[in-house]
C-alpha cells in the first residue's frame, strides 16, 4: 500500500464514528472537528450514502427525510449533485430551512412582529426625543412612520411570505434575519413545531456549524437536548474558522458529553510546508494540529514586512508577487495576471482596493448590517444588485433582450394585471416603460456617474421598481441642514448608515456585486470560506483595518494587550487576538501551492524580531520590502 493510500485511511476512524451515528433506531448526536483542507464535506456525503442504503427504505415508508443545513447555496448545490438528487434528503440554506419550519404559523409570526416592532418603533422613538433637527431626525420620523404602519398593517394579513434568495419588499413578506429569529424562539416556546422538526428530520445535519446564528443553534441543541433518543444532531464544523460575528461562541464548549466527537486529521489541500504554519497559527488556540499529505508538495511560503506609511502599497504587493516568481519560479504570480488570489483580513481593505469603499463602508460600520452585507442579503441590496443593476448593464451595453427580461421580471410597470387593467392603452404604458429606461441610460452615461441617491430617486419617479422599505426615507428631498454632530450618529442606525452609502456613484455597486459572489481578484475570509486556489497572497494591516475588531500587533507580538483583552481573556470572551487568529487561519489556509503574505508594519524590525521569536517562520521567509 502507498502512502498516499494510507493518507486516504487517516481518517477512517472517524468516517466509521459518523455513519454509526447516523441510525434511525439508535441516533447520537455528534460534533465533526474538521480543520482546512480535511475534506469534511467528502465526509458527510458519504455517510448519507450510507444511511440511504442502509434505512432508506424507512424513510421512503414514513415520509422522513434526513436534512443538510448549508451556509451557501453554491455549497447546498454542490451537495445535491453529490447525493445524486436524492428525494430522502432535504439540503437547504439555513434560511430556507428555518421558513420551511415556521411557514403558515401566520397567528404566530403576526404576534411575534407585533411585539417587534412596537420595541423598535419605542427604541427609535427614545433617539428621537434625544436627537437634533436635521436629517438625521427626518429619517427617524420616516422610519417610526413607516414601521408603525407596518404594525398597524398586521391584522389584514392573512398569509405571510418569505423568499431566503429574495429582496423580500412587499408589505406581507418577511426578512432573513426576522425568518431567523422567529425560528429560534419559536423552537423554544412551541412544543408543537419540536415535534414537528423530529418528526418530518430525525436527523439534521449542519455544515460550517460554527457560523450557524447562535440563537438558532441555541434552540437545536435545546431540541436535542429534550429528546436525544429520537433526534440526531450532527455538527460539521471548525471553531477556528468562525467567522462570522452571530456564530455562536464556545460551541464546542457547549456541546453534551454524552455527543460523538470524531475528529479529522489530514489536510489534503495544503502543501506541507502551509500545513506546518496554520498548525503553529492556531498552537496558541485549541492546539489541533493536522497531518500533511505524504504525497503533498513541500510549498513555499514568505512573509514580507514593509513600512505602513509606504508611498504605494500597490507597488508593494507587486514587487511581492515578482519575489514569488524567483522563489517558486511559477509565472502565474506575475502581477499582471489573474493567477494569484489576493485577500485581506478586513473587507475595507479590500474595499479600497476594489474600488467600492464608499459605499461599502458606512454600510459595514453598523454591525447590525455586517452579515447581510457581506453575503448580499441585507434589506435595501437586493433592489441595487438583482434589480438596478442587472438593467443599468443591459442599457449601457444596449443589449435590447436583456433590457426588456430585466424589467418584466419586477417591474412594476409591466406588471401582468397593471398592463390588464390599461386595457387599449396598455401601449401607453410600455411607451411609458421604455421613456424611463431611455432617462435612466442617459442618467447613467453622464460625463459625471450619477450617485445612487440620484438613481434612487429617479427610479422612484419613473416607478421603473418599487422601492423597499428600507430605502423609502431616502426618496423625497430633505433639508441640507443637518448638524456636523449627526455625521457620529450615523454609524449607530441603519438609516445613517444608508444615507452615507448612498452618496457613492453608482459604479460602485458592480464591484460590490462581484466582491461578495466571489468573482473579484479580491477576497476576504468570509468569500473563501470552503475554497481554495493555487497561489495566494495574504494582505494584512492595522492602520488599514481601522479597528477594534481585529489587532495583527497583538497577534504577531508587537503591541501589547490591553485591559480589556486581559478582562476579556479572564472572562473566556472573544478578544481581537482570538478573532485576529483566526482569520489569519481561514486565509492562510485556502493556498494549494505557495502562500504570499503582505504584512504593513508601523515597526518592521520589531515584527520581524517579534515573529521569529514565535517561531513561526524561518529567517529565510520573511523579506523586507522598501518601496
Amino acid at each position: 500500500m502507498t502512502d498516499a493510500n494510507v493518507d486516504d485511511l487517516v481518517d477512517a476512524v472517524a468516517d466509521e464514528s459518523i455513519r454509526g451515528c447516523l441510525d434511525l433506531a439508535t441516533p447520537r448526536s455528534f460534533f465533526l472537528y474538521a480543520g482546512a483542507g480535511s475534506g469534511k464535506t467528502r465526509s458527510l456525503v458519504q455517510a448519507v450514502r450510507d444511511l440511504c442504503k442502509r434505512q432508506g427504505r424507512q424513510l421512503t415508508l414514513t415520509g422522513q427525510k434526513i436534512a443538510i443545513i448549508t451556509y451557501t447555496n453554491a455549497a447546498r448545490d454542490e451537495i445535491v449533485q453529490r447525493l445524486e438528487f436524492d428525494p430522502r434528503v432535504d439540503v437547504s440554506t439555513i434560511h430556507a430551512f428555518a421558513w420551511s419550519l415556521i411557514r403558515g404559523y401566520d397567528a404566530d409570526i403576526r404576534k411575534w412582529l407585533d411585539t417587534n416592532l412596537l420595541a423598535e418603533i419605542a427604541e427609535l422613538e427614545e433617539k428621537q426625543a434625544k436627537g437634533r433637527v436635521g436629517k438625521a431626525a427626518i429619517e427617524r420620523a420616516q422610519s417610526i412612520e413607516s414601521k408603525t404602519q407596518r404594525r398597524e398593517g398586521l391584522p389584514e394579513i392573512a398569509r405571510f411570505i418569505y423568499s431566503p434568495t429574495g429582496d423580500n419588499r412587499t408589505r406581507d413578506s418577511l426578512n432573513h434575519a426576522e425568518v431567523i429569529a422567529m425560528t429560534a424562539a419559536f423552537l423554544i416556546a412551541k412544543p408543537g413545531l419540536r415535534r414537528l422538526l423530529i418528526a418530518r428530520y430525525p436527523i439534521l445535519l449542519i455544515d460550517e456549524s460554527q457560523d450557524t446564528a447562535r440563537r438558532l443553534m441555541d434552540a437545536l441543541l435545546d431540541v436535542q437536548a429534550a429528546f436525544p433518543a429520537q433526534f440526531c444532531l450532527g455538527l460539521f464544523g471548525d471553531t477556528m474558522q468562525r467567522i462570522y460575528a452571530d456564530g455562536k461562541v464556545g460551541l464546542a464548549e457547549a456541546i453534551p458529553q454524552a455527543w460523538a466527537r470524531p475528529r479529522k486529521a489530514m489536510n489534503h489541500r495544503c502543501p506541507k510546508r502551509v500545513t506546518a504554519l496554520i498548525n503553529k497559527i492556531r498552537a496558541d488556540d485549541d492546539k489541533q494540529e493536522q497531518q500533511a499529505r505524504s504525497d503533498a508538495p513541500e510549498g513555499t511560503v514568505r512573509l514580507f514586512l514593509a513600512p505602513e506609511t509606504v508611498a504605494s502599497k500597490r507597488d508593494v504587493e507587486a514587487a511581492a508577487a515578482m519575489r514569488m516568481v524567483e522563489l517558486t519560479g511559477d509565472e502565474a504570480w506575475l502581477p499582471d495576471r489573474d493567477g494569484v488570489k489576493t485577500l485581506a483580513l478586513e473587507h475595507l481593505m479590500s474595499a479600497r482596493r476594489f474600488g467600492f469603499e464608499h459605499f461599502f463602508g458606512p454600510l459595514y460600520a453598523y454591525e447590525p448590517m455586517r452579515t447581510g452585507l457581506l453575503d448580499g442579503t441585507g434589506r435595501g441590496l437586493g433592489f441595487f444588485t438583482r434589480e438596478l443593476l442587472p438593467l443599468a448593464n443591459a442599457l449601457v451595453a444596449g443589449d435590447r433582450f436583456a433590457i426588456a427580461a430585466a424589467i418584466r421580471q419586477t417591474s412594476p410597470l409591466l406588471d401582468r394585471q397593471r398592463l390588464a387593467e390599461a386595457g387599449e392603452k396598455q401601449q401607453e404604458e410600455l411607451v411609458r416603460a421604455k421613456a424611463a429606461c431611455d432617462g435612466l441610460k442617459v442618467l447613467l452615461l453622464a460625463e459625471d456617474p450619477p450617485t445612487l441617491r440620484a438613481v434612487l430617486r429617479y427610479v422612484a419617479a419613473t416607478e421603473l421598481f418599487l422601492i423597499p422599505d428600507v430605502l423609502q426615507p431616502f426618496v423625497p428631498e430633505v433639508p441640507a441642514d443637518a448638524a456636523a454632530a449627526e455625521q457620529e450618529e450615523d454609524a449607530s442606525t441603519e438609516a445613517g448608515a444608508w444615507r452615507r452609502a448612498l452618496d457613492a456613484p453608482f459604479p460602485e455597486i458592480e464591484k460590490y456585486d462581484r466582491y461578495v459572489r466571489g468573482v473579484s481578484q479580491f477576497d476576504t475570509h468570509q468569500g473563501v470560506k470552503g475554497r481554495e486556489f493555487p497561489r495566494v497572497m495574504v494582505v494584512i494591516s492595522d492602520d488599514e483595518a481601522r479597528g477594534f475588531l481585529f489587532s495583527y500587533g497583538k497577534l504577531m507580538g508587537t503591541k501589547e494587550k490591553t485591559k480589556t483583552d486581559l478582562e476579556n481573556e479572564a472572562a473566556g470572551n472573544d478578544t481581537s487576538i482570538d478573532r485576529t487568529r483566526r482569520l489569519f487561519y481561514v486565509t492562510c489556509s485556502r493556498a494549494e501551492e505557495s502562500l504570499a503574505i503582505v504584512y504593513y508594519s508601523d515597526n518592521p524590525g520589531l515584527a520581524r524580531t517579534a515573529l521569529l521569536e514565535r517561531g513561526w517562520f524561518a529567517d529565510d521567509e520573511i523579506e523586507v520590502i522598501v518601496a
